[in-house]
């Protein structure tokens, strides 16, 4: 039995940044059209002044919220209609912005969580300007959950072409980092990595952990987590069948990682691995919100205020964005018909 395309809910992003223009590209790329059914939340007066900016000719399907739709034939718009071209303050976050990507988010979100859909997209969101009218958006996972209800572990992780970024902790005071660690941390970290990156098709996926102290602790002269907690962690995984190797220094690991000794490096703080992945390929980089029950995607990339509005924005890394979220969806919609 032939696996129907996967259907992708994307949201469009923040109004005052490159969304709407983003947005647009993707809607028009051949190939984004052909990986996936499309459905956009948003406004049409936003995406088609997106698509003036773009420079692009859409065509897709417009409807009421709460309508009948058929996105198989083309990408199908669900016009919201909740913000007016002449409210957008380009590059600039306010309120409005927010309430407008945060409803198109939430009418994605609830989409997938019923089913409706197979994985969640969405062209980059501002977090200032979302806790303007969700005070306690703290990050797209934190959010995620709270609408979905969800309860289970989710992570976010980084992939540049093939390579995954991965981490232990997140979005915490580098002060709290050491003691957030343990052994059970770590494991169910590279647990959840290597489920995520087989959903995305890589077989046995080889997983560096790295270091938490200059040199892996250099022995112990550095620091102990090391020897205490990160080495224990990789030894146990290992037991339980995953690649996983380490601790490996943090400031060689990349290296050795982007010249295809491995698929992914488990870091374990945020800007361990954030800065080495974006300076590898920032206009590539892909964030994935992995332990949902479908996948969540967006380019790693921000909202780019200063430059909203002159039709430079690159699509590249919203292309990889859709394009992944299609392929774990495809995989997952495939397992789902052999089972």
């Amino acid at each position: 039995m032939q696996t129907r395309l996967p259907t992708i809910a994307l949201a469009m992003g923040d109004p005052a940044g490159i969304s709407p223009e983003l947005t647009a590209k993707l809607l028009a790329n051949d190939e984004v059209r052909a990986a996936a059914r499309i459905i956009v939340f948003g406004d049409r007066r936003i995406l088609d002044e997106g698509a003036r900016i773009a420079g692009v000719t859409l065509d897709i399907s417009v409807v009421a919220p709460n309508s009948a739709y058929d996105a198989s034939q083309r990408p199908t718009l669900v016009d919201l209609g909740h913000l007016a071209p002449q409210d957008v303050k380009r590059g600039e976050a306010t309120p409005e912005g927010g309430a407008f990507a945060l409803e198109n988010f939430r009418r994605a979100l609830v989409m997938a969580n019923e089913g409706k859909a197979d994985a969640v997209c969405f062209t980059p969101f501002n977090k200032k300007a979302m806790r303007y009218v969700y005070p306690g958006y703290d990050d797209e996972i934190r959010y995620a959950a709270d609408i979905t209800g969800f309860k289970g572990a989710a992570r976010e992780f980084n992939v540049l072409d093939n390579l995954w970024n991965c981490r232990v902790t997140s979005h915490i005071p580098l002060s709290q980092v050491a003691s957030a660690l343990s052994v059970d941390n770590i494991v169910a970290e590279l647990a959840l990595a290597d489920r995520c990156m087989r959903e995305s098709g890589l077989q046995n996926p080889r997983i560096a952990v790295a270091g938490l102290n200059p040199h892996a602790g250099d022995g112990g002269n550095f620091g102990q987590e090391e020897i205490d907690i990160i080495e224990p962690a990789v030894k146990l995984a290992v037991q339980k069948g995953f690649n996983a190797s380490g601790p490996y220094p943090a400031d060689t690991v990349y290296v050795r990682a982007r010249n295809g000794e491995f698929d992914g490096v488990l870091t374990m703080y945020h800007d361990q691995g954030q800065i080495a992945m974006k300076l590898m390929g920032f206009d590539r980089g892909v964030t994935m919100m992995g332990g949902f029950p479908f996948p969540i995607c967006t380019p790693a990339h921000g909202t780019a205020y200063d430059i909203a509005g002159r039709g430079i924005a690159n699509l590249g890394a919203s292309k990889a964005a859709f394009l992944l979220a299609a392929r774990m969806a495809g995989r997952n919609l495939a397992a789902m018909n052999k089972s």
